[in-house]
Formats: C-alpha cells, structure tokens, sequence
C-alpha cells in the first residue's frame, strides 16, 4: 500500500507517520493489487481534539473512516478498526447477493472475515421513487430544508444531471453529480 500522510494544524512527525503505516499495514492483507492502493491520512487538530481522516482508493470503490478523539494514536486505531468493519459489512453483503462484483478484482474477501452478527441498519425498510423535476439547486436547497432533511435528490435544469445536494458536517452544503447524462 501507498501512503500518503497529510498534517493540517499539526506538523507530521515521524512518529506520527510510523504510526499511520503500523496500523494500516494491517489491512494489506485484504487487497490482491496491494502496489495500487493508495491511503490517503488526513490528521488534523482542534482545541483539544484530534482528528483523522482516513481513505483508502481501490479500483472501484473507495473506503474512509473519521474519528475524533484527545489521542492521536486512539483515533488512528479507531480508524482502522472502522474500515476493517466496513470490510466486514462489505463482504456479509456481498456473500448474501452471491455476487462479487467487480470489487473482487481488488479485495480479497477470502480474508475478510465473516461479520459477526448481522445489523438492522442492512435491512432495507423502505423504497421510494419519484418524478425527478428539473430546478435550479437553489430550489433543491429550499426543499431539502422544507422536508426537514440532510439531503435531496433533482435533476439539474442547466446541464440535466441527476444531482443531490447535502447539509454537510462542517457548514454549508455539497453537491453530487452523476457524471453520466440521462439516456433519452
């Protein structure tokens, strides 16, 4: 694995950066095309608090894992311990659709092992469609906050992209696109 460790408000020392490597080499083992994977570790601070942020790039899917905590070395155990669960998550899912995607290609889920009790949350409890309208993201904005929700999806009306925009965690709100345009 790749890695690429980032300070903001904080100086990566090399302690710190041993750390990050120690801990993340521990997920080596779940990626076939191990030169290829790149780890992104974001460490950050703010008034007593630690933060980091931690991505991993595969092929076809991206992992990330952000903790806070007082202790660095607590949040980037934290971190890891999270993205080994979404390992976990990932594979239970895969195992009950019987299919593995093209996320074989990268990670070996023969090494993953098998979640140990099967969440709520996995459960669909409910599907939902509708008509998207085209508006501008202004009006998607004063909807999402009229619903009283975190996010909302629309169609786009200058470039007829499906978008959602978010309240994101920091302030303000987000947008995503699909990069790919609706067939017609």
């Amino acid at each position: 694995m790749k890695y690429q460790i980032i300070g903001k408000n904080i100086e990566i020392t090399e302690g710190i950066s041993d750390a990050i490597e120690k801990k993340m080499s521990r997920m080596d083992k779940y990626f076939l095309i191990n030169e290829d994977v790149l780890c992104r570790a974001v460490c950050s601070t703010h008034v007593g608090v630690q933060k980091v942020e931690v991505t991993i790039f595969l092929p076809r899917i991206n992992l990330r894992a952000e903790v806070r905590d007082p202790d660095l070395y607590a949040a980037i155990d934290s971190a890891v311990d999270k993205l080994e669960g979404q390992m976990r998550k990932l594979k239970t899912r895969m195992d009950r659709s019987n299919q593995r995607l093209s996320l074989g290609k990268a990670i070996d889920f023969d090494r993953v092992e098998e979640e140990k009790k099967a969440d709520e949350e996995d459960v669909i409890v409910r599907s939902k469609s509708y008509y998207l309208d085209p508006m501008s993201i202004d009006e998607a904005i004063s909807r999402m906050e009229a619903l009283g929700h975190s996010f909302f999806l629309y169609l786009d009306e200058e470039d007829d992209l499906i978008s959602v925009v978010y309240i994101r965690n920091d302030g303000g709100y987000g947008v995503i696109q699909a990069e790919n345009p609706i067939k017609q």
